[in-house]
Order: C-alpha cells, then structure tokens, then sequence
C-alpha cells in the first residue's frame, strides 16, 4: 500500500475513462477510472470503490490510489453523477445502479471482485451481492444505506422540484453545507471543490434533483441480507449523524462481519479519517 498527496478532481477526471451501460433498456455513458500495474503476468484481483449520494468516484482520493500497486482499482462514478450521463430520461436509484454496476464489471470483464462501498453506493453493491452470491469476495460497507436507514431529510430536501429553479447562491450554499460543514474538523478546500464541481455545470441542479428523489427505502428493506456470502467488514464512522453505526452493527449480525468503529469522523469518513481508513482497509485485504 501507497499513501501520497490526493490529486485535483480536474486531473481525476481526465484519468477517467467511461463505457455505454444499461439501465431499464436504456443506454446510459457510465464514467469510470481504472488503474493499477499492467505488467504482471498474473491477473490482478479487482478491488471496486463506490461512492454514494450527493459525491462521485473523486469520494475515494485519499483511499483507492493507495492500493494500485496491490489490485486493479476500478472507481466508477454511478450513472447521474460525476462524470457519467446526468441527462434525463432513466432511473438513479440504487436498484438502477445495481444494473449499471453489474454492466460495467461485466464490460470490464469482472467475474469476482472486493467492494469498499459508501452511501447509496453501499445499498447498489448490497443489492449485487444478495443477488449474485459468491461473486463479491471481500465486503468493506462504510456509513451505507441499508434496511430502512434513509433517505435522509437533508438529501431528500434536493429532490424537491425547486431544487431545478433554486437561487443559485441558496443551491451553492447547502452544498457548502454538505461538504464543508459536514466535514469533521476544517474541510479540505480541495475536497469541497472537487464535490460540488458536477453540480454546478449546466443542468446540475437538475441532475441533484433526478438523484435524489430517487431515494428509495423499499430497495434496501426488499434485499435478502441473509444470501450474501462476501467476508464483510463494516468500517464506519462512529460519529455519523446521517447513518448511524447501529445499521452496520445490525448489517454484521445479519451477514456475519466484524464493526471497527473510526472515531473523529463523520460520513465523509474516508476524507475525514483517510489514513486509519487505509490502514484498516489494508489490514482486511491482506496487504
């Protein structure tokens, strides 16, 4: 494992590149970064990084570069944000991006896989998991949606159709909120930028909105936690208002899994506590 400095989410996304997935009979562009070593003669094992609501793959900076050297990384944003299709016309929800996912492993020719999974990005590879048992080995499940966990007010307050028509200065402001206020401690600027920088083109706000009433709980409650058979570490952020660590307590007991509780972190845990989140992540995968 590697640890260096995080680079720029415009430097992130020119790394990126995307591939055509289905969702529902709908051909959406899925944006992606795929990196790690290309001369060993042996395949790699794949370690997939998904993030959640209102972030993209540039969530995971500070965590999935460090394991390049180990694994082929596969950071995909999922499709309406980020760098992938926010137009309009297909669905977000987390049922939608179980589809997306599964099309994209499958372009990239993935059969089994290790997950480290956040947010509504966590409730997508639940659901994968539950519905192709054996195919996910490793299971990292930080401050995810599952049962009847979300949504969550804030998020849920995005879904509104004014949201589209918003103030621009009301719009940047809870996203500020989100990030800045939401960090644990002072934000890094860097991070914030990078967060909000999908939001603020032309029809983000928009794109939000798609996302976020999107937000299902008969999604997460309808998954057969029982049929996963990934090894599971529940590695969460104990201060998390948002998704409290009761959920991946209950998820552990379920599925089987141990809970290692990160302290002096909120739910952007893998920016707010980056390197005991990489040590641990480590320590679980074996490197």
């Amino acid at each position: 494992m590697r640890a260096a400095d995080p680079i720029d989410h415009e430097t992130w996304s020119d790394e990126q590149a995307a591939t055509t997935v289905t969702v529902d009979g709908h051909s959406v562009r899925m944006a992606y970064r795929d990196a790690g070593p290309t001369d060993r003669e042996e395949p790699r094992d794949t370690l997939v990084f998904v993030h959640g609501i209102p972030t993209w793959g540039y969530l995971w900076r500070r965590v999935a570069p460090a394991f390049e050297d180990e694994f082929r990384v596969v950071v995909p944003d999922l499709v309406g944000y980020g760098n992938s299709s926010a137009r309009e016309g297909f669905d977000r929800s987390i049922r939608a991006q179980e589809q997306a996912l599964d099309g994209l492993l499958a372009d990239l020719g993935v059969e089994s896989f290790s997950v480290v999974a956040h947010d509504i990005g966590g409730g997508a590879a639940l659901r994968l998991a539950a519905h192709q048992p054996g195919r996910v080995e490793r299971f990292v499940a930080s401050n995810l949606v599952c049962y009847d966990s979300f949504p969550v007010e804030f998020i849920s307050s995005f879904g509104l159709p004014r949201t589209e028509g918003m103030d621009r200065e009301e719009f940047v402001g809870k996203l500020d909120f989100a990030f800045a206020e939401g960090a644990y401690g002072e934000a890094d600027p860097g991070f914030v930028e990078g967060m909000k920088a999908p939001w603020l083109r032309e029809d983000g706000q928009r794109a939000l909105a798609r996302a976020a009433v999107s937000t299902n709980t008969n999604h997460t409650m309808e998954i057969p936690y029982g049929d996963i058979e990934a090894q599971l570490l529940c590695l969460w952020a104990e201060d998390d208002v948002m998704q409290p660590v009761e959920y991946g307590e209950r998820l552990a007991d379920d599925v089987g899994g141990e809970v290692v509780r990160l302290s002096d972190a909120y739910h952007w845990v893998p920016e707010d506590a980056a390197a005991e989140y990489r040590r641990e992540l480590a320590a679980f995968l074996g490197v």
